[in-house]
């Protein structure tokens, strides 16, 4: 037998180590012992396959510290998003504002009156805290918040169309991530879908020859993360309300219209970029009869689904049965309600809210940013070479497809290590650094980055032996 087995420490031992025992407080007490098992576990694999041929008590500490240090206590955690992607899907898109946290956190950290009327000292609807604020920003009779955009859409669908027809456009039946397709949303609303035009040019004649009594709804879907162009013609929110309106003067069973905006603005970009988006307000006011939009991603605050519209139709909506399986929780109504708050002032709304300053930042800012990080990465070390360059950002979350973002990013190159070894350090730091690799060198966009970033990214540079 190795005798090497015979060097492997207790776990016991281990377990009263002092530079191991620092950690029990940070962590569990279980937890600590798991990694210390499965380093212990690793060592005997190395072992048997003849890996190492000596063990010492120091090295199986080094070895378990390794393990704690690169473990967090929790799943999911911070990250530092240098991809220049604003609205990141996989990075939790929108940031919210100081607004929206502080307020989750004095609402969530005691009772709340959730769905009591404290006037009147009865229940109340946990809809009533937004619904108001949320119709008197885009102009809506009313609205209703449910827990993504896709939710928001089916509901839509479902509480109007089951067993009718709802007529779309090929060209706006969209596939958006995480395999949100507009058929598929349609067909388990229990609605039927009748597609119109060609996927790029659809008239009026088209919906009109489409319209039957089977029909429910004219649905009209942003197509978010992609255009086409050239040879194209889409049909208008107005041509919509107006065929809608004159099919409905003979009909008992009104054709509803609707419009999926998908990520949904509430602010002209206009007068600050080049970046044209219609905002909601101006889909409402086109008199579309209901408008869905998500709440994380131009909109820059949590999770959630909006539906803004007629008042008719919206309370229709709240009695289908699908409306409490998809209602939101106290933590997103109250993230909801502090980011609302700041759009009844739209130059405090850009500064405040992260996705819209992170939009509108301008490359001089960027620049000093990214020659300041630059400056602090080459005073590590002399292994190091940085560089900044021109790069472009993007909006993300499948929002504003063409729209590029001129920004600047700073270039880590090493000595010894590959572009694809920098990257893996970087995202195995303790905060992990989610950089973007672009021409072949690993670059961190600054326009993404926000304030403690640049701190954790030079810590990922000094704590790594490699690094140096």
């Amino acid at each position: 037998m190795n005798t090497l087995y015979k060097q492997i420490p207790q776990v016991s031992k281990l377990l009263n180590d002092k530079q191991i025992n620092h950690y029990i407080g940070e962590f569990f007490q279980i937890e600590v012992k798991n990694e210390i098992e499965k380093t212990l576990n690793e060592i005997r694999v190395q072992i048997r396959e003849k890996a190492i041929t000596e063990l010492s008590y120091e090295s199986v500490v080094h070895k378990i510290i390794h393990r704690l240090e690169q473990k967090n206590p929790y799943s999911l955690r911070k990250v530092v998003n240098g991809t220049g992607t604003i609205v990141h899907t996989n990075l939790g898109r929108s940031l919210l504002s100081k607004q929206a946290i502080d307020n989750v956190v004095k609402v969530c950290s005691g009772y709340n009156n959730l769905e009591y009327n404290v006037k009147q000292g009865n229940r109340g609807s946990r809809y009533d805290h937004v619904e108001g604020m949320i119709a008197n920003i885009v102009g809506s009779e009313a609205a209703l918040v449910v827990n993504n955009n896709a939710a928001a859409t089916m509901l839509s669908v479902a509480a109007f169309c089951e067993d009718k027809e709802v007529v779309v456009s090929r060209g706006e039946l969209v596939e958006i991530g995480g395999s949100f397709r507009i058929p598929d949303i349609i067909e388990v609303s229990r609605a039927s879908l009748k597609e119109v035009g060609t996927t790029n040019r659809t008239h009026v004649k088209d919906y009109e020859r489409a319209t039957s009594e089977q029909t429910a709804m004219y649905l009209k879907v942003h197509p978010s993360n992609y255009l086409i162009q050239g040879f194209t013609k889409n049909v208008s929110n107005d041509e919509i309300v107006e065929l809608a309106a004159n099919a409905n003067k003979c009909r008992e069973q009104k054709i509803i219209t609707m419009e999926d905006l998908g990520s949904g603005v509430f602010i002209d970009f206009s007068p600050y970029d080049s970046i044209k988006e219609n905002t909601v307000k101006e889909s409402v006011q086109s008199g579309i009869d209901i408008v869905t939009f998500s709440g994380d991603k131009l909109l820059g605050g949590p999770q959630a689904g909006i539906i803004v519209g007629k008042r008719e139709y919206i309370d229709q909506i709240k009695q289908h049965p699908l409306c409490r399986a998809l209602r939101v929780g106290k933590m997103t109504i109250a993230a909801l309600e502090g980011t609302l708050r700041d759009y009844y002032d739209e130059l405090v709304a850009v500064q405040s809210i992260p996705t819209l300053n992170m939009i509108l930042k301008n490359t001089e800012t960027l620049r000093e940013f990214a020659d300041n990080l630059s400056d602090k990465i080459k005073a590590l070390t002399n292994r190091v070479n940085c560089e900044v360059v021109r790069i472009d950002s993007t909006v993300g979350g499948g929002s504003l497809p063409l729209s590029k973002l001129p920004s600047y990013g700073v270039t880590i190159r090493h000595q010894h290590l590959s572009t694809q070894d920098i990257e893996k350090i970087m995202r195995q730091h303790t905060t992990p650094v989610i950089g973007r690799i672009n021409n072949e060198q690993y670059v961190i966009d600054v326009r993404t980055l926000c304030e403690g970033d640049e701190q954790i990214i030079l810590d990922a540079l000094m704590r790594q032996g490699d690094f140096k």
